[in-house]
């Protein structure tokens, strides 16, 4: 899975006969926004954007090559989470998290890069999809684990239809879920955007809840344990 070029997530590498789902998003003061750059890496770069407050979230992604790097404004402009796999924030191979963004937090018109190449090498294209917190429409947050149902309070009047959850702390998948499948009060279909397999229809991970969504006790250490802490995109 990835996010493709029409500001959506979409399956690639797919064939006639497969089953595709696609979200796409429309770019809103507020929710989303879009922005191109061309990296200039030894040097330092503020990119502009139109999101109009602050980014929460951060989905910079190199039009050719690799990477795929995440900015949260629950861990800072210190590190960093890699979509394509399943690192704790600020470790793998991508090197310091100061370095993708510059130790500098973004603001209501700029986010900053750093000199390092997922995010910034000279002369590459890349592209970045930002998004916040809009009231009864998206929520960008996080929550500590507990082992018990833990309800996710987003703001919303009919709950969450989209639903987006890492561990920050550990290891742990790229999960999500959508109300187009099923997010019941029983087995959720989910997939991972870190991996290619078929979606998993027998697990109940998380249930409806009005304000947002519940985690529930029988998820697994990568959604739900004492201690931990996971960053969340909820979208009513």
């Amino acid at each position: 899975y990835d996010f493709d070029e029409q500001y959506g997530f979409r399956h690639t590498g797919f064939t006639a006969s497969n089953s595709v789902i696609d979200y796409t998003f429309r770019r809103a003061p507020g929710f989303m926004d879009v922005a191109l750059y061309s990296g200039t890496a030894p040097s330092v770069q503020t990119v502009t954007h139109n999101l109009g407050v602050t980014p929460e979230l951060i989905l910079v992604r190199r039009l050719t090559g690799v990477g795929f790097l995440v900015y949260s404004a629950d861990y800072g402009a210190s590190g960093y989470g890699v979509l394509a796999d399943t690192y704790a924030f600020d470790t793998g191979y991508w090197g310091s998290g100061s370095g993708m963004w510059n130790n500098t937090a973004p603001t209501s018109s700029v986010f900053t890069v750093g000199p390092n190449n997922a995010t910034n090498i000279s002369g590459a294209d890349y592209v970045a999809y930002l998004f916040a917190t809009l009231p009864g429409i998206s929520k960008v947050g996080s929550y500590s684990g507990t082992g018990n149902d833990i309800n996710v309070d987003c703001g919303f009047d009919a709950g969450a239809r989209f639903v987006l959850i890492k561990r920050t702390d550990s290891t742990g998948g790229w999960y999500f879920w959508d109300t187009a499948r099923g997010i019941v009060s029983g087995d959720d279909p989910w997939f991972l955007f870190n991996d290619t397999q078929a979606e998993i229809t027998y697990n109940d991970f998380i249930d409806p809840y009005t304000s947002g969504f519940t985690v529930t006790s029988g998820a697994p250490a990568t959604l739900n344990t004492s201690g931990g802490t996971y960053m969340f995109l909820a979208i009513a």
